[in-house]
């Protein structure tokens, strides 16, 4: 699984041009899932995302986690980050997870995601078509592949 996280001031999402998520200070989460992701994939990386120390503390150094800051987390599915662009001009999505194991999944990593924040999370709308609007903060945005956490 891939995410693309940023540190945000604010974010929110639109679908259809109604708001399903929203948040201040905190993390927008774009979640990619790949075909044979599992639980334990989802299990890492959530504990990444929610101890990843890339907020300021009072000497201004990246030091604390979301849970420090007490911010809030946005998490929006995205296929896309499963793209695979090595031939011709037209991404291949070969490599992302069937929608419905994909939905699944996102799914049991808002449970994580809120299990490990202690409280509830916002999120888009899986598979629809979401408009989303980011502060980015720093800007600060991280890339994180399970794939790659050995």
């Amino acid at each position: 699984m891939r995410v693309v996280i940023q540190r945000v001031s604010r974010a929110s999402v639109e679908v259809e041009g109604n708001q399903s998520g929203a948040i201040e200070k905190g993390l927008c989460v774009f979640l990619g899932v790949q075909k044979d992701a599992d639980e334990q994939d989802l299990v890492w990386l959530t504990k990444k995302i929610i101890n990843l120390r890339i907020f300021n503390d009072a000497s201004g150094k990246m030091n604390l986690s979301v849970l420090d800051v007490n911010g809030d987390i946005l998490l929006i599915s995205q296929f896309t980050l499963h793209a695979s662009t090595r031939k011709g001009n037209r991404p291949s999505f070969i490599q992302s997870e069937r929608p419905s194991r994909a939905e699944e999944l996102y799914n049991t990593c808002i449970g994580l995601l809120e299990q490990e924040l202690d409280k509830p999370i916002q999120t888009g709308v899986f598979g629809g078509d979401m408009k989303v609007f980011i502060e980015n903060d720093g800007p600060v945005t991280i890339l994180m592949d399970s794939q790659q956490r050995w």
